[in-house]
């Protein structure tokens, strides 16, 4: 499992008041980066931003069907999840619910939960256009604005290391 990181300057970001979308150049076939994004999500997820932490995170996962969980698996089992598929249509389109608030605590209705659509756009025969928009940031609240500048920075992390994965994949 690597935790190598890409170029930042790979990563583009655009922001608004409560909504964040980022695009990148994945160097895969759109069938690739679909299966990379969902099925490999310990490969490329920041540890750190677990809640097992880097040392005790078993895996990461998403079932992959619409009402299917985002999940982790920690220490002695431990299963927490943080986000439900709304919508599963490989290789082209994933939304998902993002049920963790500002403070890391799970949210557990979906309705005050913010919300990540990514879309894999075919440019080439080994080439997809990755868009990820984060957005409904207003659904956590008081916190919104600062939770949705925090993550700029967090998705920034995560997609770098996810172009990584993908271009380590390729070889």
């Amino acid at each position: 499992m690597g935790q190598e990181i890409a170029d930042p300057d790979e990563v583009h970001q655009d922001v608004a008041r409560f909504s964040l979308r980022s695009s990148l150049l994945a160097p895969a076939t759109a069938e690739r980066a679909f299966a990379v994004f969902t099925g490999c999500l310990t490969d490329w997820w920041v540890r750190e931003y677990t809640w097992s932490g880097p040392e005790a995170l078993a895996e990461l996962g998403i079932e992959p069907r619409a009402g299917g969980m985002l999940y982790e698996i920690g220490p002695y089992g431990f299963r927490g999840d943080w986000g439900r598929v709304l919508t599963w249509d490989p290789p082209r389109r994933l939304v998902f619910t993002w049920q963790i608030g500002p403070d890391r605590v799970p949210v557990p209705d979906p309705a005050r939960a913010s919300e990540v659509e990514v879309l894999f756009h075919p440019e080439g025969p080994e080439s997809t256009r990755v868009e990820v928009e984060h957005r409904h940031f207003d659904r956590h609240g008081e916190a919104a604005e600062g939770y949705r500048e925090a993550l700029t920075a967090g998705w920034q992390e995560l997609l770098c290391r996810y172009l990584a994965t993908v271009a380590r994949s390729a070889d």
